[in-house]
């Protein structure tokens, strides 16, 4: 059984999901690209999901959202399983698309956090070798200084989505945020914190290549892989999934953090053990999400709400 996690209102987190056995079914091509953020946008729409940053990679994407009503589950569900759709009709693909272990949500709990992991999302294809600067990926992604100024947006895709349902309008478009932590007047220093960021990631993994004797495989080369092939580098066994994140040094947030997940976690598990019992009234600890949804589980919303 996996440990619960609270769903809280308002939370930032890096998101990332896995293709099945690291296929390159995500290749960067402008049908898959259109696709995503087609889906994208009307996902977040529905479910008051803020875009911050995005990357989709061969084999998997990231992305940095704020979830605003604390419905991050209905929106990973439904994103998710549209880009799948959507993917096996454009691939002529049979069987699942996404890697059998579920998202990664690592929740973002400061403002280092929020640099570093926006910065590692946008410098993704540089990282692994495909482009020598981020905006040189020829698939879906935000720029730096699209932060809080730009916008994703695409046609419906002719693919899966018919024409005449209301529910897929002819075009879709979401704004890129700067997170709500960010106050406006922080919002061009935030922006250069993630450019710095970001040009060390591309230093690091450039310099990496040349000691190597490697070089970029190239927008062109990246684009032109077969989605049916594999990747063929060694990936570490994912032994963690993290629940949070709060930058390199941050030892007082780090302590803060390990201490609310503790906390809720112990309350969660002494609230379901007293529902399996039969106490129906019990009250479950603010951010309980699936108690609440699927089995009407009361939640303590004051601490919701202050959380």
């Amino acid at each position: 059984m996996s440990q619960p996690r609270a769903i809280v209102p308002g939370a930032t987190y890096l998101l990332t999901r896995r293709v099945l056995r690291r296929h390159f079914l995500l290749r960067p091509d402008s049908a898959i690209t259109q696709l995503v953020i087609y889906t994208l946008a009307l996902s977040a729409q529905r479910y008051g999901i803020l875009v911050h940053a995005l990357c989709v990679m061969s084999t998997h994407l990231h992305l940095v959202v704020t979830d605003t009503r604390g419905e991050l589950p209905r929106f990973l569900q439904r994103f998710h399983r549209l880009v799948a759709l959507g993917t096996k009709v454009l691939r002529a693909w049979e069987g699942p698309v996404w890697d059998h272990g579920a998202t990664s949500a690592v929740h973002l709990a400061t403002r280092d956090a929020l640099v570093e992991k926006i910065a590692y999302t946008l410098a993704n294809p540089v990282v692994a070798g495909l482009v020598q600067h981020a905006h040189q990926w020829p698939g879906a992604k935000v720029l730096v200084g699209e932060l809080g100024c730009g916008a994703l947006r695409a046609q419906r895709p002719e693919i899966y989505f018919n024409s005449k349902n209301a529910e897929w309008p002819e075009e879709a478009a979401i704004s890129i945020t700067i997170p709500p932590v960010i106050a406006n007047s922080e919002a061009d220093g935030f922006r250069h914190e993630i450019a710095a960021k970001l040009d060390q990631y591309e230093q690091r993994a450039r310099a990496t290549l040349e000691q190597q004797g490697l070089g970029f495989l190239g927008r062109a080369r990246a684009s032109k892989v077969s989605p049916y092939k594999r990747a063929k580098t060694i990936e570490p066994l994912r032994e963690l999934n993290p629940t949070f994140a709060v930058g390199r040094g941050r030892t007082d947030a780090l302590n803060n953090a390990i201490a609310a997940v503790r906390a809720f976690r112990a309350a969660y598990r002494k609230s379901l053990e007293q529902w399996r019992a039969g106490a129906r009234s019990i009250i479950f600890p603010a951010g309980t999400w699936w108690m609440r949804v699927f089995h009407g589980a009361a939640v303590d919303e004051g601490e919701r709400a202050a959380a």
